[in-house]
C-alpha cells in the first residue's frame, strides 16, 4: 500500500546521526511538544509538513509519540526527494532507554 519500507532507526542510532547534522523533526502536536522533546529537536506538527517543507532539510529523523505518525511523515518526505528516516518506537521507546528529555 505504501511502496517502499519505511526506514527506521533506534535511539543509539539518532546520536550517531544526531553528530553527522542530520534534522531532528518532532511531528507531534503542541501540547505534546510543551510536555517534552529531544534536546536540539525542530518542532513541526505533522498536519504543518507540507505547508511547511522549505523549513525542513535534506537529511531528516522524524520523531512522533511512538513512531506512527513520524513513519508517514518520513515516507512524504523521502518522496519529495529527502532523506528520511523514522525514529523507532518514538519518543517513548527515547525515554524509555532513559535518554534525556527536555521541556
Amino acid at each position: 500500500m505504501f511502496g517502499q519500507p519505511v526506514p527506521t532507526i533506534s535511539a543509539v542510532d539518532l546520536e550517531a546521526h544526531r553528530a553527522d547534522g542530520w534534522m531532528i523533526l518532532d511531528v507531534r502536536e503542541d501540547d505534546e511538544w510543551a510536555a517534552g522533546r529531544i534536546g536540539g529537536s525542530i518542532h513541526i506538527p505533522m498536519g504543518e509538513v507540507v505547508a511547511r517543507l522549505d523549513e525542513i532539510e535534506d537529511r531528516v529523523v522524524c520523531v512522533c509519540a511512538v513512531g506512527g505518525r513520524s513513519a508517514r511523515v518520513t515516507a512524504y518526505l523521502n518522496g519529495q526527494g529527502r532523506e528520511a528516516v523514522n525514529l523507532d518506537g518514538g519518543i517513548y521507546a527515547w525515554a524509555a532507554e532513559g535518554r534525556p528529555i527536555e521541556g
